[in-house]
This record gives C-alpha cells, sequence and structure tokens, in this order.
C-alpha cells in the first residue's frame, strides 16, 4: 500500500526545497520541479497564429520529473503550490499543475491550493499556509502574452534577418530595445564636437588650510561656463589679476541635510552590485537567488520599495544597540515607489533576519556574504537618521573680478555611518567678510565639453527602468542576451555596440520602428500590466500587436533587399570572376563571393593599421576578433607571430629587444 503523505508541497528549485523543508518538518514533503515543467518547443514556432494558443511541449529534461510529482500528487492529503510570487512563479505553478493532469480544464481541483510568502521563514510561511488560494490566472495570462510576444517576434522576424543580413542572427522585442539605446548613444558620442574652453582658478590659504576658488563674474557680470573660449582670452584675464589683493566680499553658511535611500529593488541592487563588486546582473541575480532560498533575504525580484512593519521594527531594534539612539530617527521611515508599474504588495530586498550582520552568516559562500553586506547595509542605512552638513559659499573679489569658493564640512554622518557615499569637495576656514585672504597660486585650467558616457551595467538597468522597459525578472536576461548574440560587447563593464549589432538596429529601425521603440515597448508592458491586472484579455493584447506586425513582416519580406546590407567590392571573385562583396557575419564583416551559394569563396575582410609588429618587426599589426566577437589586435604573421593586444594601438609601438 502507497504510504499516504500529509502535505505535499512544491517549489521550483532542490535548496528552496531543503529550506523550506527544515522550516515545515516531518508532516510536509517539499518537492522541486526544477523550474519550468513545460514550454514552447523549440524546432518550430509553437503558437496557432489564428487562435494564438500556445502549444505546449514538455521538455524531455523534464519528464521524470513530472513522473514522480504525478506519483506523489496521487499519494497527497493536500497539495500546495509555493513557487516564487511573480508572474514566472505562478505560471511555473499552473505548467506543473496542467503537465500532472492535476487541473480542471484552467481551474485546479479543490485539494491544490497556492500560497506565495516574501521570505523563506517560519512566521512568513505559517501565514501563507493559513491563507491559501487559489492560482491567479491573470498572471498566468500575463506571464503567457509574454512568452507567445517573444515567441512570435523571435521566430517570424528572425528569417528575415538570416535573409538579408547573415544565417544565425535573431531579434527579441525587448531586447533589441535594448541594443538600440547602446547605438544611438555611440552615434551620439561619435557626433559629439568638444568644446574648448577655460577657467581661471586661484588657490587661497588662511592658516593651515588650503582651498580653491573659481572665476564667476568680472565687472558684475557672470560668466557663463564656456564664456573663456581660448588661452589668450584666459591670459588677459590672468593679466588683470595679477598682483590684485583678494578679499572676502560675502559668505554665508546654511545647515543642510542628506537623507538615506530606499532599501533595493532589483534594478537598485543590480545597480550596486554593479559599481561597488563589478558584477554583471546575471551574476547579482544567481548569487541573490541562492541568499533568498537559503532563506537569508526577502524575495530579490522586486519593484517595489515597500517594507513590512516587522522588518522595521527590529532594524530598528540593530541600530539602536549597534550605532545608538543619535542614529536612530523618531519613527521607521517607509518609502514610496517611483517605478512604473511597480507592485507595492511586493517587499523591498533585505534581510529576513536584520540582527545578522555581515560577515556572520555561516556555510555562506564568499561572493555571497559580499552581496549580503550590500543588502543589510542599504536596508539598515535607509531607516537611520539623515548626515548633517555646513554647507559654505564665499565671494572673494579681486580688482574686476569676483571668485566663488564652496565647501562642506560633515557635522553629523547619519546613515552614511553604514553606506558610505564619496563626496568631492573641500573644507573652509572661518572667513570674515573684509578679511584679506593669502594668494598662493593663480592660473588659468583648459577644458573640453565631453560627450554623454557610453552605457555601463548600472547606467543601462536604470535607463531602461526608468523608460518601463522590461520588468525585474528581465534586466538580467535582457542583458545576457544581446551579449551572446554579439550585437554588444562588454569591455571592462562598459557596453558599445558591433558592427552586427548597428546593422541590425538600422534594418529595424527603418522597417519595423515599434519592435525597437522605446515608447512603444513601454505602452507594451503596461498592456502586459493590465492582463496581470485581470484589466484585459491577453489575446487580446498580442492580437492586437501581430497581426499588424506580420501584415508589416509579409510586406518588408519583398521590400528589403539583401543588396541594401552588402557592400559590393571593385573586385572578382578568384574562382567564379563574380563580384566581391563584404558581408555580415555573426562575428563581424567578412569577404565573399556574390554568387554564393553557387561559390563559397570567402576570405576574412582585414583591417590594417600603418604599424609594424613590435614582437617580430616584420607583419603589420591588424584587426582580430575572438571567438565571442570581442576585437582584439594581432601580427598578421599569425600563427607564426603570436604577438596581440586588447587595446587598440595608435602609435608606433617600441620593438622588443
Amino acid at each position: 500500500m502507497k504510504e499516504k503523505i500529509n502535505h505535499l508541497v512544491i517549489v521550483e528549485s532542490p535548496t528552496k526545497a531543503r529550506t523550506i523543508g527544515e522550516v515545515l518538518g516531518p508532516d510536509f514533503q517539499v518537492v522541486a520541479s526544477f523550474g519550468h515543467v513545460r514550454d514552447l518547443p523549440k524546432a518550430e514556432l509553437g503558437v496557432d497564429e489564428e487562435t494564438l494558443e500556445p502549444k505546449y511541449v514538455i521538455p524531455p529534461k523534464a519528464r521524470k520529473v513530472i513522473t514522480t510529482l504525478k506519483k506523489l500528487i496521487a499519494q497527497s492529503g493536500d497539495v500546495v503550490i509555493a513557487t516564487d510570487l511573480d508572474r514566472e512563479g505562478e505560471a511555473i505553478g499552473w505548467h506543473i499543475l496542467q503537465a500532472t493532469d492535476s487541473g480542471k480544464g484552467q481551474k485546479a481541483p479543490q485539494k491544490i491550493q497556492r500560497i506565495t510568502f516574501h521570505e523563506i521563514t517560519r512566521t512568513a510561511i505559517s501565514e501563507a499556509l493559513q491563507h491559501p488560494r487559489d492560482l491567479n490566472l491573470d498572471l498566468v495570462n500575463a506571464q503567457q502574452a509574454r512568452r507567445v510576444l517573444d515567441r512570435l517576434v523571435g521566430y517570424k522576424l528572425s528569417p528575415l534577418l538570416w535573409a538579408k543580413i547573415a544565417r544565425g542572427l535573431s531579434a527579441g522585442r525587448v531586447q533589441s530595445v535594448a541594443v538600440r539605446l547602446i547605438v544611438d548613444r555611440e552615434r551620439e558620442i561619435k557626433r559629439f564636437t568638444p568644446q574648448e574652453y577655460w577657467t581661471i582658478e586661484v588657490s587661497v590659504e588662511k592658516g593651515s588650510v588650503r582651498f580653491r576658488a573659481t572665476l564667476t563674474a568680472w565687472e558684475g557680470k557672470k560668466l557663463e561656463k564656456l564664456a573663456i573660449k581660448t588661452a589668450a582670452a584666459a591670459d588677459s584675464y590672468l593679466a588683470d589679476l595679477r598682483g590684485m589683493p583678494l578679499s572676502v566680499a560675502a559668505v554665508a553658511s546654511r545647515e543642510s541635510q542628506r537623507s538615506p535611500l530606499p532599501p533595493f529593488t532589483t534594478s537598485t541592487m543590480q545597480q550596486e552590485a554593479a559599481r561597488h563588486l563589478g558584477w554583471s546582473a546575471a551574476q547579482t541575480m544567481r548569487v541573490a537567488q541562492a541568499l533568498y532560498e537559503e532563506g537569508h533575504i526577502t524575495y530579490h525580484r522586486t519593484d517595489s520599495v515597500n517594507l513590512a512593519a516587522s522588518a522595521i521594527d527590529a532594524i530598528r531594534i540593530v541600530i539602536d544597540k549597534t550605532f545608538g539612539k543619535t542614529y536612530l530617527p523618531e519613527q521607521g521611515r517607509q518609502y514610496k515607489t517611483k517605478s512604473r508599474g511597480a507592485q507595492e504588495a511586493h517587499e523591498a530586498i533585505r534581510p529576513v533576519h536584520p540582527d545578522r550582520q555581515p560577515g556572520s552568516l555561516s556555510g555562506v559562500e564568499p561572493r555571497a556574504q559580499r552581496l549580503y553586506n550590500l543588502i543589510w547595509r542599504r536596508f539598515t542605512a535607509s531607516q537611520m537618521t539623515p548626515a548633517r552638513f555646513k554647507e559654505t559659499t564665499a565671494d572673494l573679489a579681486a580688482g574686476k573680478g569676483l571668485f566663488r569658493a564652496t565647501g562642506s564640512t560633515l557635522l553629523f554622518d547619519g546613515f552614511l555611518k553604514v553606506w558610505p557615499t564619496k563626496m568631492e569637495t573641500q573644507t573652509l576656514p572661518d572667513l570674515t567678510k573684509g578679511e584679506e585672504v593669502a594668494v598662493r597660486n593663480l592660473e588659468k585650467v583648459q577644458h573640453f565639453t565631453e560627450p554623454p558616457p557610453r552605457y555601463n551595467m548600472a547606467s543601462l538597468i536604470k535607463t531602461l527602468e526608468e523608460h518601463g522597459i522590461g520588468r525585474p525578472s528581465t534586466y538580467a536576461p535582457i542583458i545576457s542576451t544581446i551579449i551572446g548574440r554579439n550585437y554588444v560587447t562588454a569591455t571592462r563593464g562598459v557596453f558599445a555596440p558591433t558592427d552586427l549589432g548597428t546593422m541590425v538596429t538600422d534594418l529595424l529601425v527603418e522597417h519595423f520602428p515599434a519592435i525597437v521603440d522605446v515608447s512603444f515597448t513601454a505602452h507594451m508592458e503596461e498592456e502586459l500590466d493590465g492582463v496581470a491586472e485581470g484589466a484585459k484579455p491577453w489575446k487580446g493584447v498580442v492580437g492586437d500587436f501581430y497581426r499588424p506586425f506580420a501584415k508589416l513582416l509579409t510586406e518588408k519580406q519583398a521590400e528589403i533587399q539583401k543588396s541594401d546590407y552588402q557592400e559590393v567590392l571593385d573586385e572578382k571573385c578568384p574562382e567564379s570572376g563574380h563580384s566581391l562583396v563584404v558581408k555580415m557575419g555573426r562575428y563581424g564583416k567578412f569577404i565573399a563571393c556574390s554568387g554564393f551559394p553557387e561559390c563559397k569563396y570567402t576570405r576574412p575582410l582585414t583591417v590594417t593599421l600603418n604599424l609594424t609588429c613590435p614582437e617580430c618587426g616584420q607583419g603589420q599589426v591588424v584587426e582580430r576578433k575572438t571567438r565571442r566577437g570581442i576585437t582584439f589586435w594581432g601580427c598578421s604573421r599569425y600563427p607564426d607571430c603570436k604577438w596581440a593586444t586588447w587595446k587598440k594601438p595608435v602609435e608606433p609601438l617600441p620593438a622588443k629587444t
């Protein structure tokens, strides 16, 4: 006779199953589905284009899991779906029921219940078990809508890219917008023309304190930032100022406060992990997933900065005990979420046990300790008193000119005690109106206006969030995908588009503008949010997008010519006599015969610098690419000479001695 299971709890991962099993005890059997148990097929579209109905299959790796789950469900008194609390988790739970024949059409039988919780603790899970619910099919449908939309765009648009640019390419509904942001920023940088300007600066000394002041007014009129355009103009100011006494014309001081930042959301956690730890978004999420599943932090996919009252009470005790009452505000602080479409019912990312300070977690790998350190400090700082500063502005008169110096003095560190922030400022001495101060140096300083910087991990995630592109669970896969497809490179954490990424973006902008339009993509996210809220039918949202897109795609198949994306060379193929063309491959440009596929002649497109190899002194320095499409520079005599460098040489290199 089969042994009866009182309570069967199904989660996604073995680690989560182990942690929950330890919390619940022997009356509960907790098992893992190992993620999704059904998905769209890999080798075909998997979506009925008329009805938009997805054709789910059980992947081979999930079949054994499904067999096991069916047996366990049959033996169980009740079944609890405890997958993650977002749309993906809701969809995983629904697929488990469908794959195990535990659902009745769209609704699960009475004995199957759904629970969610923000943290893996006895209190949170017990509370959830006392208030189970049915699966939320609106959340399931929102996930289905996203999955179907992305499949339709990817499987329908990618073949066009194969035919018009190069085989093996793919396009994504959200990823293409991220690539466009990077391409547009690169073009903005290249179009930028630096403007030269100069400032007049003076180094001043009073007692043991030195500080700097900048010329801000001349003959009673304000000097704009770019007012002094040449060295000659700067010299004329210096000539008038030299030898002039410098005296204090005005001094103003005020006290200011700096309030702490909110606790982490997924986006801000990824941004700070990139800044402080140098991590990619994907790496941050892997480590956060482990911390969550081991019961150390709350759920890590969230766009809310809301905090449970119990968590605020707990950290206030820690602050009082660790730092003292001067660091504790009169009452706990709640924050208002500003991101578009944020779900206030969710919580910010915080430690489950605030009294477990950084370094105190046992059995946790070093990387997880480092991320936990950030999470704990950010959460703790969010509930501490503001930092207080004395801000001072001094105007110093000399002849026709007026210099201004600003300074800041920290009066009380407050939250900076645990979340220090770099501040590029100076401290001014006590100054009195009318007193003369000593000039130690008077000089002109050359500057150039600078273009906007390239996106890095933090700024790209922040921009995606600000525009409402993607949601907390999608930032990491978006970035991983565009790097993996070789549409962008990430060198030392800074993104730049590849030739391939630029070409694909240009095609999409010209012929499929909605696919790469920031506002349109953000609108689609809002439509998916409407599905999740039960306000919109998911097939209606998908159909409103797909049917015009499918019609446009048919038109563009005939309109777009492959020759539009190939450069014809004034050179014939040595094998067939056809013209040679520059083609785009997944890892960059190459030369090929225009008679392909009848003639398969190809050769690399070599960019040669007018520089001699410093290693052998015989070869030329040429551009090369790794298998991942990353550019480096090496000797043209490779493999006889293996000299290479990641940095593009701009002048003759010293020969090896």
